[in-house]
């Protein structure tokens, strides 16, 4: 399991850092982008991707689109993606 921390890029008196797994990046990246008003068509542009790539970043979270998530928070929030954390459990 990856865990990214998702800190504010701005400085700010309290820290508003927090630890979301991989598959919850899709979920804040489509939330994020749908917040700063942008289609998929518009964030495809900006990113310089296709359209069904931003499509397949949201909505299936299994896929390998990990880095274009991260571009996606990166871009339409306030956090940047810090991550990967990997955690040992015992078997």
């Amino acid at each position: 399991m990856y865990l990214f921390q998702l800190q504010p890029i701005h400085l700010s008196s309290v820290d508003e850092s927090r630890i979301v797994e991989e598959a919850q990046l899709a979920a804040l990246a489509k939330q994020f982008r749908e917040a700063a008003g942008q289609t998929r068509a518009e964030a495809a542009r900006a990113m310089r991707v296709k359209q069904p790539s931003i499509f397949h970043a949201e909505e299936t979270p299994n896929s390998s689109f990990r880095k274009l998530r991260c571009r996606l928070i990166e871009e339409y929030s306030p956090f940047k993606v810090v991550g990967p954390c990997f955690k040992l459990e015992k078997k």
